[in-house]
């Protein structure tokens, strides 16, 4: 599988595609991977160090705070010199998202619920709309339309929806096409109900999917990954970002790891291993993390069995590209089910590896 294939998705192919930079988003387009950079912005030198970790990580599209004017500088000579389509990320003050306009975005994220007036709001729209650069509508549970906030009568995640549908109502009124939408929360089941809601409500319109405020890096990978792969395997979602309180290396490498697992884009090996029992006369939980190790980094869109007896063998895993299976102090190299040679234990994370080096990094 590629790194750019993707499954049938009939409610992602209906949305209108949008072009970050050189990423398409939506119409049918593969679901690009983002992340956020945690340096200060107005230190490009640091912050453009954390895009080129990102870009090796397989990042798509990066997005940067410009929390002030002062760090307006800094976003112009880090557009100049990324990898990476930049998106900028403005809150409150609407003439910092006009500003980063012209000193190169890719994309202007803003949330019209904290940015102020409807007449701030199209004064980004208009200078983004002059400039052919497209703007993501971020909604949050916490800075909501402060009407739609105040009422009663809805939940959650129908504010959410209210807010965010009439935002992108507004946008089309103003002739302004170019959006992606999202309206995350930190809850896992209030994210779900409401992309799912506005995919039918607004079916062109691509969504940016997340969980915000997800937390550290196990809570945030459970809670993302439920919410997030529940949506991706629905159709639903045309790019991403997962949030997580870590390095945001991790969010990506998070993000490849369940597209992968839902079968859509492959970027990296994907490791099977067995988890282990009495049966098994070999350390598997050491081979199969030294053979996760060597593997870390390498760009190969394919699966490595690790298996720890007979029973969950070549057989069972015969869907792999290349795997082993162990038996006592040795184990069975094969190839997509096909065995190739037995090796000892001592000679086994090291004879896969050179197996997979010389297929797909030859």
């Amino acid at each position: 599988m590629s790194e750019t294939s993707t499954a049938g998705a009939p409610a992602r192919s209906r949305t209108h595609q949008v072009h970050v930079g050189q990423v398409p988003v939506g119409g049918g387009a593969p679901v690009s991977v983002q992340s956020m950079c945690t340096t200060r912005t107005s230190d490009p030198k640091a912050t453009l160090a954390q895009i080129s970790r990102l870009a090796e990580a397989g990042c798509e599209i990066i997005r940067v705070a410009i929390p002030n004017a002062q760090a307006l500088d800094g976003f112009g000579t880090i557009c100049g010199e990324s990898p990476l389509p930049v998106v900028a990320d403005i809150h409150f003050d609407h003439k910092l998202a006009i500003e980063a306009v012209s000193r190169g975005a890719s994309a202007i994220r803003i949330n019209p619920g904290n940015i102020g007036s409807l007449d701030r709001v199209d004064a980004v729209i208009d200078a983004a709309g002059s400039a052919g650069v497209p703007i993501r509508i971020g909604v949050n549970a916490g800075s909501l339309d402060p009407d739609i906030d105040r009422r009663e009568d809805l939940d959650p995640s129908q504010k959410l929806v209210a807010s965010a549908v009439s935002f992108v109502r507004h946008f089309e009124e103003r002739g302004f096409r170019d959006v992606v939408l999202s309206a995350k929360a930190h809850s896992v089941p209030t994210t779900i109900r409401t992309y799912r809601t506005l995919s039918r409500e607004l079916p062109t319109v691509p969504l940016h999917v997340g969980v915000t405020e997800a937390g550290t890096l196990r809570q945030g990978t459970v809670k993302n990954s439920i919410a997030v792969g529940t949506l991706l395997q629905d159709g639903i979602g045309d790019t991403m970002r997962l949030s997580l309180t870590a390095d945001p290396v991790e969010e990506v490498l998070v993000a490849w790891d369940l597209l992968s697992c839902l079968g859509m884009r492959r970027l990296r090996p994907e490791l099977v291993s067995c988890p282990t029992c009495g049966r098994c006369q070999v350390d598997l939980i050491d081979i199969a993390r030294q053979v996760s190790d060597r593997l870390e980094g390498m760009r190969a869109p394919i699966s490595v069995a690790v298996m720890g007896c007979v029973v969950n063998g070549p057989g069972e895993a015969r869907d792999a590209d290349l795997g082993v299976a162990c038996g006592k102090g040795q184990g069975l190299l094969f190839e997509n089910g096909k065995p190739l040679r037995k090796v000892t234990e001592d000679k086994i994370v090291d004879e896969l590896v050179s197996e997979i080096k010389s297929r797909y990094q030859g």
